[in-house]
């Protein structure tokens, strides 16, 4: 448990830095390459825990793939759809995006898997793929409970049709069977009941699908064409910076009055979480985005919003540890499904704000933060890295906080600390 204390800073940021590449870009990359049917090479990609655990697994099911974390490259061989191992035992770690496209992935197999996680990772929503993918084809069986890990999928291809499934914790398990689907026997249509939520991240999916070659329909918000017989082509691939952790210093230019330029982070980018510079621009903030580079400028005094965070939920913890340096409430709704995620991060940024002084309120779908001059504590990460980046931005202006297990960010971003306190060395 690795304790950091963040110095705070007195002067005004002006930095320009390198973010790793975005973690739903390269496992999203990993996959369709690892379906393709030769040598593909991904470049400005993340390692990092979640890629580590995803990479491995492909290895493990018996798909040649290396990585150079020097080079930040992976070269995978595709095998066309095929899984070369009858069999394999596998673990994703608390790797949510790796538990979701491995298992859909693996419904293309002939053989028996076994998939398992962490403990957190045994409590993540995984059932309602599991029940659709029951329907087109494998068979589940479970050790304890029921539609969560560890489980054995005994698969013998995937059918396709028509089903029916729920998006309302987590698009993972839709982008995962978007990106399978084009191998099934027949064509696949999705239909979504309720709530689609993080609807940029099948965006995401649809952008990296059509670079390897293979498209969907959507008919609507809430249907979804994959025609089989598609086949995605191997490629040379090259993966933009993490928008999502390119967050926290953002959030650290508004916070200190000063200049934060992101190298190749472009406005061009697909990742919903860039809108998160849209949230800081509402708050005052001064944006500059070029095809090289996204600039922001903070301003004398950050404004009170009330935002709809559904489609940026993983920046909720960024601007909830900026929000007490506002001159109104910050109010951050719709977000509801976090509460499934690393933790439950409604609550834990809710306890750890009123562990430091800050006056919040909690609802069922976010949270409301008052104007506060936070006092010094020790903050729980609850194993949930953006916990840790998150409030490590807060410690910018509060001095004597300290961050508990910061080693919590080898998740995704494991050099975080070294290039966010080198902001200013």
């Amino acid at each position: 448990m690795e304790l950091l204390e963040i110095p705070t800073f007195s002067g005004t940021l002006d930095a320009t830095v390198d973010i790793p590449g975005s973690k739903s870009i390269t496992n999203r990359a990993l996959l369709v390459a690892a379906l393709a049917n030769s040598e593909s090479t991904i470049s400005g990609a993340l390692f990092s825990e979640d890629t580590h655990w995803f990479s491995k697994c492909l290895g493990d099911l018996g798909i040649p793939i290396t990585g150079d974390a020097d080079q930040a490259t992976f070269t995978i061989i595709g095998k066309g759809g095929a899984i070369p191992q009858p069999q394999a035992d596998l673990f994703v770690g608390n790797a949510g995006t790796a538990a979701r496209f491995i298992t859909a992935m693996l419904a293309l197999g002939h053989g028996t898997y076994r998939v398992d996680g962490i403990a957190r990772m045994r409590e993540r929503p995984m059932g309602e793929l599991l029940t659709v993918l029951e329907q087109m084809g494998p068979q589940m069986s479970f050790e304890n409970q029921p539609g969560c890990m560890p489980y054995v999928l005994h698969s013998n291809g995937l059918n396709g049709g028509t089903i029916r499934m729920r998006a309302h914790q987590t698009s993972q398990q839709l982008s995962a069977l978007l990106m399978v689907a084009p191998y099934a026997q027949h064509n696949t249509i999705i239909n979504i009941d309720g709530e689609l939520v993080s609807r940029s991240y099948i965006e995401i999916t649809r952008r990296v699908m059509a670079d390897f070659g293979v498209t969907f329909e959507q008919q609507g918000d809430q249907r979804f064409l994959i025609h089989a017989g598609q086949q995605y082509q191997p490629r040379t691939y090259h993966v933009e910076p993490d928008a999502s952790n390119a967050s926290y210093f953002f959030a650290a230019a508004a916070i200190t009055r000063g200049r934060i330029r992101v190298k190749h982070l472009s406005g061009n980018s697909c990742q919903g979480d860039f809108g998160f510079v849209e949230v800081l621009a509402k708050m005052g903030c001064q944006i500059h985005t070029t095809e090289d580079y996204t600039e922001v400028v903070g301003p004398e005094t950050l404004r009170g919003i009330e935002v709809d965070m559904n489609d940026i939920s993983d920046t909720v913890q960024t601007l909830a540890a900026i929000a007490p340096f506002a001159d109104a409430p910050v109010t951050i709704r719709n977000v509801a499904h976090i509460r499934v995620k690393e933790t439950d991060r409604i609550h834990a940024v809710v306890t750890e704000l009123q562990r430091l002084g800050v006056q919040v309120d909690e609802f069922q779908d976010g949270l409301r933060i008052y104007p506060s001059q936070p006092h010094p504590t020790s903050i729980q990460t609850y194993n949930d890295h953006r916990m840790a980046m998150a409030f490590a931005v807060l410690g910018l202006r509060v001095p004597g906080v300290v961050i508990n297990d910061s080693d919590c960010t080898h998740k995704t971003f494991p050099t975080f600390f070294d290039t966010f306190l080198g902001l200013w060395e």
